[in-house]
Parts: structure tokens; C-alpha cells; sequence
């Protein structure tokens, strides 16, 4: 079976560079202060985000996945000063080029945009999917508190629905405020975890898709499609509450809350990130992820559900393994692994 992953990361170290000096708040150190991992050989972190080569496909084939779609993990060149963030999109863009060419059957990519300069954001995308066969964008969340329902951004969106290509929404850190409100006060690395992986980005990721909706984004971008990771995040729990909450009449909307869940967002699987296990060993929390599945699932159905394994911060094996065990169909299990993603990406 076939199978294509959605939320694969690489860096850029030129990127990492420019953010040295982004301090405690920068998204790095806070999931370095989190305890996960150690670095690599290198001092890369994770080990392997550096690597678009034959390390890479080694794990890919160790794993049993195919494909990777390629995207800058956060922190990206969102947040960094305008001229320099279009410089170092350009130059990771140019990368992952360079590893499709090499690996046309392995890799695709997402493009990673400037979006402090949204002109400069919507012509990188054209550049990269029209030049180099990219077949989207990832964007690392909110952009220094700014969040993408302000039309500021929009020149991007109307770029992503005229080429075509679907945005990945990825998580970054709450803004500073958020932080020390909701998530301070433990010890570092509770907080760290809080803030992060274990809650923080997967509630501000699943606000910042409904403001994507009350702010009447898919109204003026009817096609656009949004990707959104970790069993789609808070949405599978929190639709169902928005949808009677935010009444047409109310927000006058053109649709409900749940039809654009159902016709403007896809959700990706997954099970076994943050080096939760040994290589090769099955999620403990197993039972729990597939209930999140389910949740996802009947939310917005088995068509806009896609494989993600979140490479390197994620075991990809642990992940392969999850998609194979889950008690589904065999129709469904191919719908995950590939038939919707070479639906969506036009592969």
C-alpha cells in the first residue's frame, strides 16, 4: 500500500541562524526547554531535520512510507524581517527543489512563504508551484500575534486558490500572553510541554482555523483547502460547538460552521510523535489516538483524512503501524495512505 506523508520537516540552517537571537520565546527553545529529544550528531534538532537525502529515504524505506511531502519546520521565515524572510524562503524553496529533482518519486514540496510580506508571500508560491511542481504551502501559524484571517494576508490565499493548491496550517507557539496566562507558573519543562506539544498549539491552531471562518476567508476563497495535522487538531471537538454557536443569521456567513469544516479543511492522522517510543514500536497511547481519529473522522469524513507523521519529531514506524492496525476498512485505509492526498495534490 501506498503511503504518502503530509507533515514532514526539514530546516533550513540559515533560518535557525537568523532566529538565534529570538531568546526563551522562540518556538526552538521552547520545545528544546520541553524535554524532547537530544540533538544529533550534528547539533541539528531533531536529529535528521537537516537531511533531504539518502538518510532520509533510508528512515522513509525503514518505515514503509513512499513519499514525503517537504515543509520548513517551525521556526519558519514567517516572523523574521521582511527582506530577509523573502531571501531565506527563496533559498529553502530552492532546496527542496533540488531534493525533488534528485528524488522525483520520494519527495514533493510545500513552499515556505514570507508572510510578513504578503505580495512577496503570494509570488513565492506561484514561483514554487508553477517552476518546481510544489504542490501547496505551510505556514507556521500565526505571524508575531497577527493571526491569517486579517486580510493583510489574504493576497496569499487568493494566490493558493488560483494556482490550486491547498495551505498547511501548522502549529506554532501561543502568542507571550497566552503563554503566561494559561501555561506558566509549573516547572519549565510542564509549562514548555503545556504550551506546546501536550495542549497549547493544538487549542490555538484549532482558534486560529475558526477565526479563518468567522472572518469570512472561505466566503471570498470558496476552493481554498486547509490542512490541518494531529487528528485536526481542537476541531474535532470543538465543531460541533461552534456550529450551533455561530448561526448563519448570526455571523452572516454564506455557510454553516460544519459545511466549511466539511468542504474547506482536510485532517491528518497521527499517532507516535515526540519520540514517544522506541523506533518501531506501536503508540501506548494507541486506543486513544483512534478515538481521536474517530472523532476527526466524523467530523469530516474519510475523504479529507490524510496520512501525516510528523518526521523527525515523530517515529514514522510507530506511525506506519497505526495506519495498519487501525481497525477500518481496507477502502479506508487506502483513502488515508494515498488516495485522498493524490486527490488533493493532483499527484
Amino acid at each position: 500500500m501506498k503511503v504518502i506523508g503530509f507533515e514532514e520537516h526539514y530546516k533550513l540552517p540559515a533560518i535557525g541562524e537568523a532566529h538565534r537571537n529570538d531568546g526563551p520565546d522562540s518556538a526552538t527553545e521552547l520545545l528544546k526547554s520541553a524535554g524532547y529529544g537530544s540533538p544529533g550528531p550534528e547539533g541539528e534538532w531533531p536529529p535528521g531535520i537537516n537531511d533531504l537525502g539518502d538518510g532520509r529515504i533510508a528512515a522513509m524505506d525503514a518505515a514503509g512510507i513512499d513519499m514525503q511531502i517537504l515543509s520548513h519546520s517551525v521556526p519558519g521565515p514567517e516572523t523574521l524581517d521582511p527582506a530577509l524572510a523573502v531571501e531565506l524562503a527563496r533559498r529553502a524553496n530552492d532546496a527542496v527543489a533540488a531534493a525533488v529533482g534528485r528524488h522525483p518519486d520520494r519527495f514533493r514540496g510545500f513552499a515556505t512563504l514570507p508572510m510578513r510580506d504578503p505580495a512577496a508571500a503570494a509570488a513565492e508560491l506561484e514561483r514554487t508551484v508553477r517552476d518546481h511542481g510544489f504542490v501547496g504551502a505551510l505556514i507556521n501559524g500565526h505571524v508575531n500575534g497577527r493571526y491569517l484571517d486579517d486580510s493583510f494576508f489574504w493576497p496569499v490565499f487568493e494566490s493558493a486558490e488560483n494556482l490550486g493548491v491547498p495551505i498547511y496550517l501548522h502549529p506554532t507557539i501561543p502568542p507571550r500572553p497566552i503563554i503566561d496566562t494559561y501555561y506558566g507558573g509549573f516547572d519549565p519543562k510542564v509549562s514548555a510541554r503545556l504550551a506546546g506539544a501536550g495542549v497549547g498549539w493544538h487549542l490555538d491552531t484549532g482558534v486560529h482555523c475558526l477565526r479563518l471562518i468567522l472572518g469570512g476567508v472561505f466566503d471570498r476563497f470558496p476552493q481554498l483547502q486547509i490542512i490541518v495535522g494531529h487528528h485536526f487538531e481542537a476541531l474535532s471537538w470543538m465543531g460541533w460547538r461552534t456550529d450551533y454557536s455561530f448561526p448563519v443569521d448570526m455571523t452572516g456567513l454564506k455557510r454553516t460552521v460544519k459545511e466549511y469544516l466539511r468542504e474547506n479543511f482536510y485532517g491528518g492522522i497521527l499517532a507516535g510523535d515526540f519520540f514517544s517510543q522506541e523506533p518501531g514500536a506501536t503508540d501506548p497511547s494507541w486506543s486513544l489516538s483512534f478515538n481521536a481519529y474517530l472523532a476527526m473522522v466524523n467530523v469530516i469524513g474519510i475523504d479529507r483524512v490524510v496520512f501525516t507523521a510528523d518526521y523527525p519529531y515523530g517515529n514514522m514506524k510507530a506511525c506506519r503501524q497505526f495506519l495498519d492496525r487501525m481497525p477500518i476498512n481496507q477502502g479506508d485505509r487506502e483513502k488515508i495512505a494515498h488516495l485522498n492526498a493524490e486527490r488533493l495534490l493532483r499527484l
